[in-house]
């Protein structure tokens, strides 16, 4: 089976999209890497610990999705070149360095996980 390293994976992530919303996190991924799809997504982390999967969406073309709802027929399609917004709803996101783990299920693949550390600015 291929593995794709967190490094390039890691591109994924906007840098600097990290913010604080009034229900939780958002941050932007775009993926320059090549079309792809998961079937299955794991749970987004912050700072070690676990959201979940309910709390945490995607939008696609004004569509927002559950984490818990990704399977091979309902996928999470990552388009060439295009933002897609990941948020996580019922936290609080406090100023500061803070390092996010995501995680899917690609056939072929397997499981693809990355991270990322971003600063989030006061105010």
């Amino acid at each position: 089976m291929i593995t794709v390293p967190g490094f390039l994976l890691r591109r994924l992530y906007v840098k600097g999209s990290l913010r604080a919303t009034e229900e939780g996190l958002a941050f932007e991924i775009k993926n320059s890497l090549g079309s792809g799809y998961a079937r299955g997504m794991l749970p987004l982390t912050l700072d070690g610990d676990d959201i979940p999967m309910d709390d945490a969406h995607f939008t696609v073309e004004d569509r927002i999705v559950s984490f818990s709802e990704v399977t091979k027929d309902v996928p999470f399609t990552l388009a060439m070149n295009r933002a897609t917004t990941i948020t996580a709803n019922g936290i609080t996101l406090t100023p500061g360095t803070h390092k996010v783990g995501m995680a899917f299920d690609v056939q072929g693949l397997g499981t693809l996980r990355f991270d990322f550390t971003d600063v989030v600015p006061d105010g």
